[in-house]
């Protein structure tokens, strides 16, 4: 069986395929011993032809129908390691290509990531710290006592999407005392019930939970789906975290909100865009925190994508179920 890695980006494959983890899957294929790209696509298409199986990660190179049929005619599978398929996903899975990602394990620590901030925004820390800078002792601590609840007596805390992040959240929830309000569109009301979360409206979350994580799916149906109708009705201590995508937020009406309550917080992994500019208005408010898309993974938690991508592929060859595939219709809903 011939495999072989495709990527725009050898750094990106070095840094999620370990050595000894492409030596590994060596072991078990006849893998190309170059990474292909566009770039070299028609020198290697006696050998890329024979293909049966691809593995990638950040920085996949799209491939539209009709190259995937010209140099990938005998690609039966694609092994991704990270997260989001939308930006090349599509034309494989309309060839009957299947897809795996490693959606489950990322999951994980963007979801360690975001329970910390909970816990965080929920006592006023970040408020108190920069309080801290400039005021007494007894003022700052006053700034979190008198005014943020912590995690008890069924402090409401409202997730924006019960995919695999939002479900991971709401598991780590569970021995605090809480409540979990829940909107998504796609939560059966059984699937609810189980999770013991409130399912319930954008409008009801806003004005009534303490803090608000984002892990809306990134679609045109959602861009601009957060504006400032509802970041005016966050209470006045309330925080909102982006650990999802970022087009779904009307970034100037946040900050409206922000600067009229400035004891509401925000917290963005993840921006509108990619990479902030200087000037934008998070770099300077005292209640933004502002994070270069680190919840992810950190060092070494980046191998946890190969290996659930490499778990996947060894039930592929042993003719076992292979999870964590993708499907056309689960793109919809997906972030």
């Amino acid at each position: 069986m011939k495999a072989c890695f495709i990527g725009e980006s050898e750094t990106h494959i070095r840094y999620v395929y370990s050595q000894s983890k492409i030596e590994e899957i060596k072991r078990k294929v006849d893998l190309l011993p170059i990474i292909i790209n566009k770039a070299n696509l028609e020198e290697n298409k006696e050998e890329t032809r024979k293909v049966e199986v691809a593995f990638c990660t950040w920085r996949m190179s799209p491939l539209t129908k009709e190259e995937i049929k010209e140099y990938f005619p005998a690609l039966k599978i694609v092994f991704y390691a990270a997260g989001s398929i939308h930006y090349f996903g599509v034309p494989f899975l309309e060839l009957g290509i299947k897809v795996v990602n490693a959606a489950a394990a990322m999951a994980v620590p963007v979801a360690q990531f975001t329970l910390s901030l909970i816990i965080q925004l929920s006592k006023g820390s970040f408020l108190a710290l920069n309080h801290y800078k400039t005021h007494e002792w007894k003022e700052s601590r006053d700034v979190t006592f008198d005014n943020f609840p912590g995690l008890y007596e069924k402090t409401k805390i409202g997730l924006l999407g019960a995919g695999k992040i939002g479900k991971t959240v709401i598991k780590y929830l569970e021995p605090f005392d809480v409540e979990i309000w829940v909107f998504d569109p796609y939560l059966s009301d059984e699937d609810a019930k189980k999770l013991n979360v409130k399912k319930t409206t954008l409008e009801d979350i806003f004005k009534n939970c303490q803090v608000i994580s984002n892990h809306i799916a990134n679609n045109k149906e959602t861009e601009g789906i957060l504006n400032y109708k509802l970041f005016s009705s966050m209470k006045d201590t309330a925080a909102f975290i982006n650990t999802g995508r970022g087009p779904q937020i009307v970034e100037e009406d946040l900050i409206r909100a922000l600067k009229e309550k400035p004891m509401r917080f925000a917290a963005f992994d993840v921006t509108t865009h990619e990479t902030y500019p200087f000037d934008g208005e998070f770099r300077t408010l005292k209640n933004v925190l502002l994070f270069p898309h680190i919840a992810g993974y950190a060092k070494s938690e980046v191998h946890c994508l190969c290996d659930s991508v490499c778990e996947q592929f060894d039930n592929y060859l042993e003719n076992k179920e292979v999870k964590n595939q993708i499907t056309l219709k689960m793109l919809k809903i997906m972030a």
